[in-house]
């Protein structure tokens, strides 16, 4: 029983209809129950207050690895996987993360079938099983992420802010493990492994360090007996938490520049100071007040100043890694090869703009207006799926006390000057800890951080060094921002006249056609706006692409000091590049919408190429390209797969032969050629009157159309653009075949295709049962069992309504010939299981299906993304959910193998499969092999994928094809 129901208040949105109640259980686990009659997943995280500085020493990464072993298997559920397995075959997804304080676990799944998951979820805390055999497997998949992290910035930066602070602190630690760290050297040492498991998870993990939320749609009392039943065998060991105190940087970790070298392309520095941990201050928010200041992009911010220099393409601010004893206060700043050589002033300037702070005193309207902009977006958040909400709140119940459990840090409320000046006067010079990270300090550096290699030196430097880059700094009119003018005051919901379920096309002219959807489910003042612009020139070559992504940038570089504000206020705006010319979005509060889109659309009207910004923007995209390379073998295998399948699609080597040559009067000439020809494609929906979208699209017709001499023209019938996607022959395999790009990468990757069929959707039911009910069995069998590589995948794909199916697994123990040897094997193992399935098997698996499409959308953004979808594929099935559940409700099992064996089964005579292998530096020798080797039967080597793209035929396409509405 529960040893209390505390009837704390705790705070929740305005609009929040769910329903919470606090409880301790009579092992002090303290759990938040949320009932929400509406839910169609339910959902439960459990946060336990043990993590990576409680790892033994010599031990790295034991904690860590205890998260993965304890999915395995459990005294009462002990067939291995099976707890992975069931939730899957229930629709639903399962997770865990280990942090430097906490180790969170989580799982949601479709909700006829919770009390089952919950039951085999608390046997994590309650008896799990941790085999010797299991336990070897699974260190490989830690190294394995370890490894794939090897080359990641973003890893190595981080590990070296730890390596360069006091040793006997366990922030110093490396906390992932690796297959060094968790068997060789404790191997060495005579430790073992498995019994240091064991005992960390006997001595750690008590009930009164655990924070459980779980998520239904039952009552209240209902979820409180379940939770009740399930979780009260939970050990509780009286453990106090867990303490670490003591700051991790000492005298000689700060006042010191390091210099270290990146392994992609570009500059960056990371100016960082040890401040006082703001969580003892959360109702003040100094940090949020200090970043929305120093991070701030508008007119005579420091970021506006280093950009009008040239200096820098972003700068963000604000507190990172704490705890309730030390904190960090970063500022990152992406460097321009001309910020590079000018990083004196740069740090000269970022203390001048603190100097600001310091003499124009604590603003009280600064700090209102703040409070203003968070307090609305609390109340108007959107609802998000329960899987994340459930993690964020059982990560803050470790953290707030209860009544501050949904908010956390959300709501600063209580202006307090003198403790924002405290934080404040810890932004120092004498506190200062500066990293800075460039390809240019190749060969110039004497250290290397032990854990990733990456190479840096440091040096000092005193509070007088940055006085004098302070006075040398140039003089720019730095000022603190202006009121935000676009922080909405009108939140009122418009009644929908129409209360319509699906899209209706609401205006069609020869330039444009406008999508409509009126909000009726999610009564939030909102509005999501697209209008994607159909240009045919914007694409027809490798140079088009370049200079459309260049005016794409361009135009988010001139709108950013004014659009910032809009973002800051909760509405925001993109402009990208997409497959037929270029498209805007906005989405966010409605009240201030159409003025931002005013902006918009005249800025690209007006479009005009500043040298100064285009020379920055080119350097930033050329940078981008080149640091392709340095993608995940995986995602270079699904790059090439895309550019094999798709149809006028340009590689990014040609795309970076043509950059550096390009110049101002190059995208002068183009921007008007682009614009020329355009049809607009528009989707408006959210709390918007039709009258409204209409007359914001005319406006934006008007602006291009209208005239004597129109920005744009029509399309010509023959111009309307297309989606087109190869058909790979019936009964053949293709294999391409790439060495990485990354000559120091370990990692290979495959990426193994079965092309199936056009959108059907009797079809579509067909493979995504057989996806769902493949998934697990073959992680389990290629992850879990023969341990080929942590990224292990097996996932649809949807190629303009070209459907098919696609595993995905990155390795270094394995070279991709061989991962596609062990697929096939999965493949013929699988089929026996198929034809093994009971009836009563079956249809769970269609009845998972079933739930998890009818599972409604969450927010206006993610049913705006799936209408759009459509849109932009061409298929237009806006009742796709619907049409697809009917379709699998006459689904029998003999329809689903007989599928299986025409489309998936190995040796299928009208089975289509693509091989993308990409090989790492280990398994070079296998693809020298694999060019040797005679080609087997209907294997297609593809040695150029366009002289290929060329001699294959293609798939008809929705869009601008048959079906769709003439003009």
């Amino acid at each position: 029983m529960a040893v209390g129901r505390e009837d704390v208040e705790i705070i929740k949105p305005r609009t929040d209809k769910r329903e919470y109640r606090r409880i301790v259980l009579s092992n002090s686990l303290q759990v938040l129950l949320i009932s929400d009659p509406e839910t169609d997943k339910c959902a439960a995280s459990m946060n336990v207050g043990v993590g990576s500085f409680s790892d033994p020493v010599d031990l790295e990464g034991l904690a860590h690895f205890l998260e993965h072993m304890l999915f395995y298997a459990s005294e009462k559920y002990p067939l291995e996987d099976s707890y992975s397995k069931y939730i899957t075959e229930h629709g639903g997804s399962t997770n865990a993360f280990t942090a430097s304080e906490m180790t969170n676990y989580y799982f949601d799944v479709n909700t006829d079938c919770f009390e089952e998951a919950l039951d085999r979820f608390a046997q994590f805390f309650i008896k799990p099983l941790m085999s010797a055999d299991a336990t070897t497997r699974e260190i490989k998949a830690v190294d394995s992420e370890n490894q794939k992290n090897l080359l990641s910035d973003a890893w190595r930066m981080s590990q070296l802010q730890k390596h360069l602070s006091l040793e006997s602190h366990p922030y110093h630690k490396f906390s992932t493990g690796n297959w060094d760290t968790l068997d060789v050297r404790p191997k060495a040492k005579g430790v073992d492994t498995r019994q240091e498991l064991l005992k960390f998870y006997e001595e750690k993990y008590s009930a009164d360090l655990m924070h459980l939320v779980v998520y239904s749609k039952e009552s209240l009392d209902k979820i409180q007996s379940l939770v009740e039943g399930k979780f009260q065998e939970i050990r509780n060991s009286d453990r106090s938490r867990f303490q670490f105190p003591g700051q991790p940087c000492t005298s000689e970790h700060i006042q010191i520049l390091v210099k270290s070298v990146p392994i992609k392309q570009g500059h960056k520095l990371r100016i960082v100071w040890p401040i006082t941990p703001t969580i003892l201050h959360y109702k003040e928010g100094p940090c949020r007040y200090l970043g929305h200041l120093i991070g701030h992009e508008g007119e005579g911010s420091l970021f506006y100043v280093l950009k009008k220099l040239g200096w820098a393409t972003g700068l963000s601010a604000g507190e990172s890694e704490w705890t309730s004893e030390f904190s960090f206060f970063k500022v990152l700043i992406d460097l321009t090869d001309a910020g590079q050589d000018h990083m004196q002033d740069i740090i000269g300037l970022l203390f001048k703009y603190i100097q600001l702070l310091q003499q124009s005193g604590v603003c009280k309207w600064i700090f209102d207006e703040l409070s203003a902009v968070c307090e609305t977006g609390f109340h108007y958040q959107d609802k998000i799926s329960p899987i994340n909400y459930v993690v964020d709140i059982s990560a803050n119940m470790q953290i707030y006390p209860p009544k501050d459990w949904l908010v956390g840090s959300s709501l600063p409320s209580d202006f307090n000057s003198a403790i924002i000046q405290k934080i404040l006067n810890e932004l120092s010079p004498d506190r200062v800890r500066i990293f800075w990270e460039s390809k240019k300090f190749e060969g110039l550096t004497d250290k290397v951080e032990p854990w990733y290699g990456t190479a840096y030196s440091i040096e000092k430097v005193n509070p007088s060094t940055i006085q004098a880059w302070m006075s040398s700094a140039p003089n720019e009119n730095l000022h603190l921002p202006a009121p935000n003018v676009f922080i909405p005051t009108d939140l009122s919901i418009k009644n929908a006249q129409e209360k319509a379920k699906f899209p209706v096309l609401l205006r069609k002219s020869s330039y444009s056609k406008l999508w409509f959807k009126p909000d009726t489910v999610f009564s939030t003042p909102k509005s999501y706006v697209k209008i994607e612009f159909n240009c045919p020139h914007a694409n027809n070559s490798p140079e088009t692409e370049v200079l459309a992504d260049l005016f794409a940038r361009l135009l988010m570089d001139y709108l950013n000091e004014y659009a910032y504000y809009a973002q800051v206020a909760g509405l925001h705006y993109g402009i990208s590049l997409t497959e037929s010319g270029f498209e805007v979005t906005l989405v966010g509060y409605n009240h201030k919408l159409r003025i931002l889109l005013e902006t918009v659309v005249n800025k690209i009207a007006k479009f005009e190429v500043k040298p100064d910004r285009f020379s920055v923007i080119k350097e930033m995209v050329i940078k981008d390209y080149q640091n392709f390379k340095f993608r995940q073998p995986y995602q270079q295998a699904m790059y090439y797969c895309s550019l094999i399948l798709e149809d006028q699609t340009w590689p990014w080597m040609e795309q970076l032969e043509v950059l550096p040559h390009l110049n101002p009067e190059d995208l002068a000439k183009f921007v008007p050629m682009m614009l020329s020809r355009a049809f607009l494609e528009c989707y408006i929906a959210g709390n918007i009157e039709c009258v409204e979208a209409e007359s914001m699209i005319q406006q934006v017709e008007d602006v291009f159309f209208k005239g004597p001499n129109p920005i744009c023209r029509p399309l010509f019938p023959s111009q309307l653009l297309t989606n087109r996607v190869i058909k790979l022959e019936k009964g053949m395999n293709y294999c391409y075949s790439k060495e990485g790009l990354n000559p120091s990468d370990e990692n290979s990757a495959l990426l193994h295709y079965i092309q199936v069929h056009r959108d059907d959707f009797i079809l579509n039911v067909k493979l995504q049962l057989f996806a769902l009910i493949a998934k697990q069995p073959a992680f389990h069998q290629l992850r879990s069992v023969e341990q080929l590589g942590y990224i292990t995948v097996l996932m649809q794909r949807n190629d303009s309504g070209i459907r098919g199916v696609q595993f995905i697994i990155q390795s270094t123990v394995k070279g991709p010939g061989h991962i596609d040897s062990r697929i096939e094997a999965f493949l013929k193992m699988f089929e026996s299981k198929l034809y093994e399935m009971t009836n009563d098997e079956f249809k769970s698996n269609v009845n998972a299906l079933i739930d998890m499409k009818l599972e409604k959308h969450k927010n206006l953004m993610e049913e705006s993304r799936f209408y759009w979808q459509e849109i932009l594929d061409g298929t237009l099935k806006f009742d796709r959910r619907e049409a697809e559940v009917a379709a699998l409700k006459k689904l029998s099992q003999p329809e689903l193998i007989e599928f299986f064996n025409e489309n998936v089964k190995v040796g299928a005579t009208r089975k289509r499969t693509l091989s993308v292998r990409v090989y790492g530096n280990q398994h070079l020798a296998d693809l020298n092999l694999q060019e040797s080797e005679a080609v087997q039967p209907n294997t297609i080597q593809i040695d150029d994928i366009f002289s290929f793209r060329r001699s294959q035929p293609l798939y008809g396409s929705f869009k601008g094809g048959f079906g769709q509405m003439k003009l």
